[in-house]
């Protein structure tokens, strides 16, 4: 999902079957050699927060880099608002796993958006407990409660959140976890996994 072509690519690959209904993204990655992926610039900004650092010039590439896909894609998403949030929390009392957590929280935001269907919150729905251990059960329960009431839904992987709202995240590469968990919640015939 690294760019606006990756999205049209999910996008005609969703349309071709009728039967593919729920969309898991990750976070932007790299584009090409030399490039930067988003949850690293992430990381980044937050590295900087704690130490007290100017992270604002990484925070201006982040925002380039949601600004490109939506003006490519041609959709109305206002990318100032969300980097707004982003800097008042970095301002404020950062935690790393929220920072990490919004390359894919904002990715699927815009893929909800250029597919027009739900955007679904993995925090709503993908349960750890305030420890950050994954809870399977009332995970599964709370995803298929979730995606049963919509035909069609985007939701972003690698993170969820414990029961007052913290985020927490999967290890990288977590969006497959969520995947096929999502797969399991609505007894899903099959799972792809497209890169």
């Amino acid at each position: 999902m690294a760019d606006s072509g990756q999205f049209r690519k999910v996008a005609d690959i969703l349309r071709s079957d009728s039967d593919r209904r729920y969309v898991v993204v990750s976070a932007p990655g790299k584009r090409s050699d030399g490039d930067v992926k988003v949850t690293d610039m992430l990381y980044r900004c937050y590295d900087a927060a704690k130490e007290g650092a100017d992270f604002e010039s990484v925070l201006g590439l982040i925002s380039e880099r949601f600004s490109e896909i939506a003006n490519e894609l041609g959709i109305s998403f206002n990318v100032d608002d969300e980097i707004a949030t982003l800097r008042k929390h970095l301002s404020e009392d950062p935690e790393r796993d929220y920072m990490a957590s919004r390359g894919e929280y904002l990715n699927a935001k815009l893929m909800a958006a250029f597919l027009d269907v739900p955007f679904l919150d993995a925090a709503d729905c993908v349960r750890f407990d305030s420890d950050g251990r994954f809870l399977e059960d009332e995970t599964q329960t709370l995803l298929s409660d979730a995606l049963l009431q919509t035909q069609r839904a985007v939701m972003p992987g690698f993170y969820g959140a414990d029961a007052k709202g913290k985020i927490h995240t999967f290890s990288r590469g977590g969006s497959d976890v969520t995947g096929a968990l999502a797969a399991r919640a609505v007894d899903a015939r099959i799972y792809e996994n497209w890169t």
